[in-house]
């Protein structure tokens, strides 16, 4: 395959492998295993498989690796380990690496999930985390230490939107030898450039984008050849965070038409963020697409000026005034994936945040009256012209 190719190319034809049959559509190798033509082909199979040589499907599947070489190929990585789920990527890829006495830097604003594994999972295994504001570099410099093993931030956080420097933060992770770990999920493949940037390694939840119509879960971990052969791959295959063959089809699907989609969805979610900014029923508009983001620099240096898939909107009445909204839609569902066709909206204090203390949300800027809001593909007029409605119910609710 093309290193030349750009990513719209790379997201359709990256990684393909045709069996015998010619296929056009990728195969789907549904198997747990794989037939050894003797003993002694077996024996050597477990001690080196080659690109083409498969043992199980906990290690590795034809489908899977389809996958892993193509979004590999539209990141920029040299390699890539897929996964069960965006979960089972930021866990492997952490808990691959890390022992105990390890130190690792973290940014403070991230999805609950994700605060859980640094807070909870890794602690409890002897690793010390230091919590900072991802988007303050003085913070990053004075938590950095000899023994600082990794750093990891969401480059886009969820739900607050924060943009987070990923130049910067490598630069001052590679000083005392940290490795770089980026979850770019809200930044997605088609803007990001992590690993150009800076970035050693790049985790997705493929559940999102990737798939971008509600249909399967799945990851991926992006870095060096060394890290995730040597390192993840060790690990994921004892633990047992594999990928589905079927999900992994599904994802290959997914990608072919990802570009299509993201660049749409990040049209549709700028107008509306313009439409409904300065509403007298927010308290605030956030936006990475808006210029007065506080990091709309930042944006345009990073992402080339788009401000992805996802707004959030803060409601002035707090709790009552953002449920008066959600339940007043009538185009958008209320769920808690993003990143999918269809327009979602969550309540992150009572749903993918709630688990987290009263104090801790204040701390993220997570406030009752928030609400997450990803765009889908349905027309922007009709979602601006329903969420404006759903403002008025809220307003109502004020009254």
């Amino acid at each position: 395959m093309s290193k030349d190719w750009n990513k719209r190319t790379q997201a359709v034809h990256g990684g393909t492998r045709r069996s015998q049959w010619g296929e056009v559509s990728e195969a789907i190798f549904l198997t747990q295993g794989f037939v050894y033509d003797d003993a002694e082909q077996a024996e050597a199979r477990f001690i080196e498989s080659g690109p083409d040589e498969f043992i199980y499907a906990r290690y590795g599947n034809p489908t899977v690796r389809m996958f892993e070489e193509r979004i590999a190929a539209l990141e920029g990585a040299e390699d890539a380990f897929a996964t069960a789920s965006g979960m089972a990527a930021v866990s492997g890829a952490l808990t691959a690496m890390l022992k105990a006495g390890d130190h690792v830097v973290s940014a403070r604003a991230l999805f609950g999930s994700c605060l859980y594994i640094l807070e909870n999972v890794l602690s409890r295994f002897g690793v010390e985390v230091t919590f900072v504001d991802g988007t303050d570099l003085d913070q990053w410099r004075a938590a950095m230490r000899p023994d600082t093993r990794a750093v990891f931030f969401e480059s886009m956080s969820n739900p607050t939107l924060e943009v987070i420097d990923i130049e910067a933060v490598s630069a001052i992770a590679h000083e005392v030898g940290a490795t770089v770990i980026v979850d770019n999920v809200f930044s997605t493949p088609v803007y990001s450039r992590a690993i150009e940037q800076g970035a050693d390694v790049v985790v997705y939840s493929a559940t999102k984008h990737i798939d971008g119509q509600g249909r399967a879960l799945g990851g991926i971990i992006l870095g060096t050849r060394d890290f995730i052969r040597k390192t993840v791959e060790p690990y994921m295959k004892h633990t047992g965070g594999a990928l589905s063959p079927f999900n992994a089809w599904i994802l290959l699907k997914g990608l072919e038409t990802m570009a299509l989609r993201v660049n749409a969805q990040t049209d549709s979610a700028g107008r509306i963020a313009a439409a409904l900014e300065g509403h007298p029923a927010l308290a605030r508009t956030l936006y990475p697409g808006l210029d007065g983001h506080p990091q709309a620099a930042l944006v345009q240096r990073q992402l080339g000026g788009r401000g992805g898939t996802v707004l959030s909107l803060d409601f002035a009445g707090g709790k009552d005034a953002a449920f008066a909204f959600l339940n007043a839609m009538s185009i958008p569902v209320i769920s808690n994936n993003l990143g999918d066709a269809k327009s979602i909206a969550t309540h992150p204090a009572t749903t993918t945040h709630q688990r987290l203390s009263e104090d801790q949300r204040s701390e993220l800027g997570i406030t009752p009256g928030l609400v997450r809001f990803s765009v889908g593909l349905e027309d922007t007029d009709d979602l601006i012209a329903d969420l404006r409605n759903a403002l008025d119910a809220a307003m109502a609710q004020n009254i």
